[in-house]
């Protein structure tokens, strides 16, 4: 069966990327969530942190993995033997983005595909950067990431009930 790497910052993982890892586990066999490093992003957690979450979040799901990496993704897909990579598109303003990396990569990795999903309409409004800013700031986020990444968002600005 084939293997779709689904790379991101994934900081932090959110409903939204669950739910599409979740619909590509049903179509490939093997699912692999790439976190990147990304330290020009200043990501919030650190990237140990963000592949412990990403594992507990997809735990229920036999097929996926969940992997950091710092290299560029073209290696990394070829080190993976990958065949496809997956990424979400929530609106139109991620269009633009998406096509340049993906023509990118066709021209980085050949031999690999890029595939579009769209999240659930529930989840098409959310982004790590909002759930981050709601978080910061003492709401509710508890519509938008599972039980343990709140409690970690809540930790590290020191909101909601620890």
């Amino acid at each position: 069966m084939s293997k779709v790497i689904y790379p991101g910052t994934f900081d932090p993982i959110t409903k939204g990327h669950l739910d599409l890892v979740e619909r590509a586990a049903k179509i490939f066999g093997n699912v692999v969530i790439a976190v990147a490093e990304s330290p020009k992003k200043k990501p919030l957690f650190d990237l140990k942190d963000r592949v412990e979450m990403a594992e507990e979040v997809t735990s229920h799901l036999d097929n996926v993995s969940v992997t950091g990496f710092s290299s560029l993704l073209a290696t990394f897909l070829e080190d993976q033997k990958a065949e496809v990579i997956l990424r979400g598109l929530r609106a139109v303003s991620d269009f633009e983005y998406e096509f340049q990396m993906a023509n990118m990569n066709r021209v980085l990795a050949p031999s690999v595909e890029s595939l579009f999903l769209t999240p659930a309409e529930q989840y098409s409004y959310i982004s790590s950067t909002l759930v981050r800013e709601i978080a910061s700031l003492g709401g509710d986020i508890s519509k938008f990431v599972a039980p343990c990444v709140q409690e970690a968002l809540d930790k590290k600005y020191g909101t909601g009930k620890q």
